[in-house]
């Protein structure tokens, strides 16, 4: 019998027998891991006349959250330095667009008893925040940044601000210094080599623990069709 076994193996691959093949392996979605960008200082130097919307050249609304205002945004749309109209519409299609929106907190972000703000005062203003997108930023080319004088001024530090992208959002975390102050400015930028459609919710502000939506420009869903003029 010890012998039988290997005929009857080289009798099976005579025959052409061939052994059975390995599994495929199935496939899985691969997620794509947030990435960081490298953050430009705001400069206004670099911007030329600003798109006039139905609301006039700025936007401006209040940041709500559990019934009450955390802080305000001003945002605008500018196009490049030297342009002196920026009428979408009337110029080329590889205009690059620079969104600012100004964040400012409100002063007063603490529960409102005296006492309370002389024992949470200060660690209210060490927690961690962040100002994002909630919607995929639509033409980005790649430039982004915030003001690091104001985030010196805010935050007790130029760098403590780090911008990644997630999804296609982009998203602008405080990573260090001594805490977002109440009453201060930071201003957040990107390009998009696209217009903005119009106003929108678009943004979220986080801070002290609450979220709530932003009102600013942005541009449509989708890029247009190739050949197709802009608005």
């Amino acid at each position: 019998m010890k012998r039988l076994l290997p005929i009857a193996a080289l009798l099976l691959a005579a025959c052409g027998e061939e052994p059975s093949p390995e599994p495929t392996p199935s496939a899985e979605p691969t997620v794509a891991a947030p990435r960081t960008l490298i953050a430009a200082d705001f400069d206004p130097a670099m911007l030329g006349a600003k798109i006039e919307g139905p609301e006039g050249p700025e936007v401006e609304a209040a940041i709500m959250a559990e019934g009450r205002e955390i802080g305000r945004i001003r945002s605008f749309v500018a196009c490049p330095e030297g342009t002196a109209e920026c009428v979408p519409g009337e110029l080329p299609a590889d205009t690059v667009y620079t969104y600012v929106h100004e964040v400012t907190l409100a002063e007063d972000l603490d529960p409102v008893t005296a006492e309370a703000r002389e024992t949470e005062g200060a660690l209210a203003e060490t927690s961690g925040a962040l100002f994002r997108m909630t919607r995929p930023a639509t033409g980005f080319n790649r430039s982004v940044g915030y003001s690091r004088a104001q985030a010196e001024t805010a935050l007790g530090l130029a760098d403590a601000i780090t911008v990644t992208s997630d999804a296609d959002q982009i998203i602008w975390r405080v990573t260090g210094g001594s805490g977002w102050k109440r009453g201060t400015a930071i201003t957040f930028w990107w390009q998009s080599v696209l217009p903005p459609e119009g106003p929108a919710e678009a943004y979220q502000l986080e801070v002290r623990g609450m979220s709530a939506p932003a009102r600013g420009p942005f541009p449509p869903a989708e890029m247009p069709v190739e050949g197709e003029a802009a608005n």
